[in-house]
């Protein structure tokens, strides 16, 4: 008799799983969103277009914030307790969070999108230090290959909707292209012996070497870096002997080390203007052209190239 009522109490547990287990599914099926949580704005961008009304996504780093410099609160902790899935860049851009994407790795997808770039087209830091310059998405030719990353693991994570993934990556990788020939067309309008990027830190080397413009930065590529008396004399002296018509600030770091160049180059003699302000390693306000990728990348694009030419 015991025997019997302990089978049938088994038979209940399984199919009182069962039930529970089918409700999940039809939660997902029926609406369920993913929930997704990157780390800067241009990886947010990608993911929504991507994966739109299947995905909700949080972004950690909002218009104006620093990832060099970026440490992690607890309701960021929290965000990513909760995700079912984590983007963010990888190259130690977001230098302080590595051990936390470490730990999340073993509980749920935590990708770098750009793993699959291939190593020999990432650039070293010209201040000789180790490691990866992270500013890929300056080089929209990396960021498609992100964007094909995050199509990937969107599919392999959620195959029942892989079909939307891949027509949205298609759809958006399309833009992505018309966006490269679009800022090599603008680059090569401006005449070549004025053709120099100055900023305040190393962020724009891939755009550099993929668009043909001289780059030079006061900070190295990490705003962590410091920078002292001989980097700005040393970039006050290319301005004045090359009569550099303007540099330019970003809206993610103070102003008041490229400042120092252009007081510096005035007492030379030679005046510099700001030519305006870029988005480097965050995108601008959200709900503005700005806030997207295509729109941060165009802004850049126009206002280096009215500066310059």
């Amino acid at each position: 008799m015991m025997k019997k009522i302990a089978i049938l109490w088994f038979v209940m547990v399984l199919a009182i799983a069962g039930c529970a287990s089918s409700e999940v599914g039809n939660e997902r099926e029926h609406g369920e969103k993913i929930q997704v949580t990157t780390t800067i704005g241009m990886i947010n961008d990608i993911v929504k277009n991507i994966g739109g009304d299947h995905l909700e996504t949080i972004g950690l780093m909002k218009s104006g914030v620093d990832p060099h410099l970026y440490k992690a609160s607890q309701g960021d902790i929290k965000k990513l307790d909760n995700a079912d899935m984590i983007f963010y860049n990888g190259l130690h851009l977001e230098g302080k969070m590595v051990d936390i994407f470490e730990k999340m790795a073993k509980d749920k997808p935590t990708v770098a999108v750009t793993k699959n770039i291939p190593e020999q087209e990432l650039l070293s830091p010209a201040d000789g230090s180790q490691g990866h310059d992270p500013h890929v998405w300056f080089n929209v030719k990396h960021w498609i290959s992100a964007a094909e990353t995050v199509e990937q693991e969107l599919s392999k994570f959620d195959p029942d909707h892989s079909e939307d993934y891949q027509q949205n990556a298609e759809e958006y990788i399309k833009k992505l292209r018309e966006l490269d020939e679009y800022v090599k067309k603008q680059i090569s309008t401006i005449p070549e012996p004025f053709r120099v990027l100055v900023t305040a830190h190393d962020a724009f080397g891939y755009f550099g070497e993929a668009y043909g413009i001289k780059v030079m930065g006061l900070q190295g590529i990490s705003t962590a870096s410091e920078y002292g008396s001989k980097d700005v004399t040393e970039l006050r002296d290319f301005l004045v002997g090359n009569k550099i018509k303007a540099v330019f600030v970003e809206s993610s770091v103070p102003k008041k080390a490229i400042e120092a160049v252009i007081e510096g180059a005035k007492e030379k003699g030679h005046d510099v203007k700001i030519g305006g302000e870029l988005f480097s390693d965050a995108m601008g306000e959200e709900g503005t052209e700005e806030g997207t990728y295509l729109g941060m990348v165009k802004h850049n694009v126009d206002t280096i190239v009215n500066a310059l030419k």
